[in-house]
């Protein structure tokens, strides 16, 4: 292992070295529950006019600088048809955070291009785009659900920006200058997390995960996809650190398991989805993670103690198991005494008395 999972009371807080954070002693940071993302999210903030056929509720602050003119932005949305709310994209469901150049956007994208230049990183935001800055009189050929003369709805959230000294567009640059991005972003996210933001840490994460999409691994081979992997991976792991801290198991899970497609015996990878795993109550998936990591760290302190609270858990639930089973049908009764018949005694008693006399009658008269 890069750094070993330590048990929580021997390790100080925050990032391990550069490629990795040690998660276990930071503090817990509470996210809202997430709403129905089948629908548009419900906003009460006050509606903002970003341009004619362009308007804005904002769902969350952000944070620092907007983007610039030709800014490269990194973010998520989900988009809806606003009147018959049929929901067309998600890039969060697809975990892909796509590439938008400000004043470069497709022609569909101009509203959702107005919207981004008036935000900052990591905030989210609701808008309202009329037909004429989205897919036209024609409506979408790409998503038929789309009609044509469709305001659409778009919950968006900047992930962040490259400024225009380095902003030009992950297909302009060489392999190189794309490691070299994203693991800029890597070093900045770690530094978010020493200081427990978690969410400014995530949002570096992702967009050092977005310089390196499928498309481009899918085109490196040898020591430029071991370059590219010992960059990608650890940001893939950093999330998952950050995503238990929030409670988001679901996601941290998906972020692991990413990781173990690439190297399905990563010990870091197996930890982190036992723990997300085990807070969900899957506890057979957990344990059988922590055993396959167990196998390739088996001193590490950090996964015995897992596999022990696992044991602990368990016993707990047969308990409880127990009680509650004893509660619905009771105790077993204790055997009553039998009461003595006495009449009954009284009869057995005379019959044998009468025998007896007519045994002693019989006998005399022989």
């Amino acid at each position: 292992m890069e750094d070993s999972l330590q048990d929580p009371q021997n390790k100080s807080d925050g990032v391990d070295g550069d490629d990795d954070i040690v998660m276990e002693n930071a503090s817990f940071v509470r996210s809202e529950p997430p709403q129905d993302d089948q629908l548009p999210p419900k906003v009460d903030s006050t509606m903002e006019i970003l341009h004619e056929k362009v308007k804005k509720q904002v769902i969350r602050e952000g944070h620092g600088q907007k983007p610039r003119n030709l800014s490269t932005c990194f973010l998520h949305y989900r988009a809806w048809v606003e009147s018959s709310l049929h929901k067309f994209e998600d890039t969060w469901q697809e975990q892909r955070p796509i590439e938008l150049i400000l004043g470069k956007e497709k022609k569909e994208m101009a509203g959702l291009g107005i919207g981004i230049a008036s935000m900052k990183s990591g905030e989210r935001a609701l808008l309202h785009v009329a037909w004429e800055l989205g897919y036209g009189k024609e409506g979408s050929f790409s998503f038929p659900n789309v009609p044509p003369m469709a305001d659409l709805l778009y919950e968006v959230e900047l992930i962040g920006f490259d400024e225009i000294k380095e902003g030009k567009a992950r297909s302009d640059m060489t392999v190189e200058e794309r490691i070299e991005a994203a693991d800029r972003r890597k070093v900045e996210g770690n530094a978010y997390f020493k200081e427990e933001k978690l969410q400014e840490a995530m949002q570096q994460y992702e967009m050092a995960i977005a310089y390196m999409g499928d498309d481009f691994m899918f085109q490196l081979f040898g020591k430029y996809r071991d370059m590219a992997l010992s960059v990608k991976n650890p940001c893939h792991l950093n999330m998952a650190a950050c995503l238990i801290k929030l409670k988001r198991y679901e996601e941290a899970i998906g972020q692991c398991t990413i990781v173990l497609s690439e190297d399905e015996n990563n010990v870091k990878a197996l930890f982190r989805r036992g723990k997300a795993r085990a807070a969900l109550g899957q506890t057979e998936a957990a344990r059988e993670d922590f055993w396959k990591a167990q196998k390739y760290a088996p001193e590490d302190k950090a996964i015995l103690k897992e596999l022990r609270l696992l044991a602990e858990h368990d016993k707990a639930v047969y308990q409880k198991q127990k009680e509650i089973y004893k509660g619905i049908f009771g105790p077993r009764p204790e055997p009553r005494p039998k009461r003595l018949n006495y009449i009954v005694l009284f009869w057995q008693w005379l019959i044998s008395l009468i025998r007896r006399i007519f045994r002693f009658f019989s006998h005399k008269t022989d």
